[in-house]
C-alpha cells in the first residue's frame, strides 16, 4: 500500500518558497504519475511578477478546473479578440474559491500576493498548446512587451 500524500500548509509554503526561485516565477507540484494519464491532479504555486500568457484548450475534453489553497489568485476571462470579458478573484474562504473554465475559452491567471498555489484539474493526457491555443494577441513569454502587458492584466484587480 503507498502513503497518504496530504496537501498541508508545509507543503503549500514549500511550493511557494520554490517558485519564487525558479526562474518563471511559478512551480508545480504533480499527483498523476504520468503525462499519458487520462487525469491530470497537480498544484501550481504562483508568485507576483509571473506571466501565464493567456491561453485555450481547444479539445472539447480540456476543461480545467482551479480552485485556490493560498493567496489572492486574479482570473481573467478573453473573448476571441483579447479583450477582457470577465475576471475574478479566486481566495481560500473568499466568495470565489475557485473556476471552472470551459475549453475553447481564452484565459490567464496572476498572482495577486505572496504565497498564491491553487489546485487543477484537467483531463489528459499532456498536450502542449497548439497555435491556435495561444494568444495572438498576447506577448509570447520572453517578448519585451511582457512587462506591460502583465501590469495592464494586474490593473483589472486594482482598487
Amino acid at each position: 500500500m503507498t502513503d497518504p500524500l496530504f496537501i498541508d500548509q508545509a507543503m503549500l509554503a514549500r511550493l511557494g518558497a520554490e517558485a519564487l526561485q525558479a526562474p518563471r516565477l511559478r512551480k508545480n507540484r504533480n499527483f498523476h504519475t504520468d503525462n499519458a494519464d487520462p487525469c491530470h491532479r497537480l498544484i501550481n504555486a504562483l508568485a507576483p511578477g509571473t506571466y501565464v500568457q493567456p491561453h485555450c484548450h481547444l479539445d472539447a475534453s480540456k476543461a480545467e478546473s482551479i480552485i485556490a489553497l493560498a493567496g489572492r489568485i486574479g482570473v481573467l476571462y478573453f473573448d476571441a479578440a483579447g479583450r477582457i470579458g470577465h475576471s475574478c478573484v479566486i481566495e481560500p474562504g473568499g466568495d470565489v474559491v475557485g473556476v471552472n473554465i470551459p475549453a475553447g475559452v481564452f484565459h490567464s491567471v496572476v498572482a495577486l500576493s505572496d504565497g498564491c498555489v491553487f489546485f487543477e484539474s484537467k483531463a489528459g493526457p499532456y498536450q502542449a498548446l497548439g497555435s491556435g491555443e495561444k494568444a495572438h494577441w498576447a506577448p509570447a513569454e520572453g517578448e519585451a512587451s511582457v512587462g506591460e502587458y502583465l501590469q495592464s492584466m494586474l490593473a483589472h484587480f486594482a482598487g
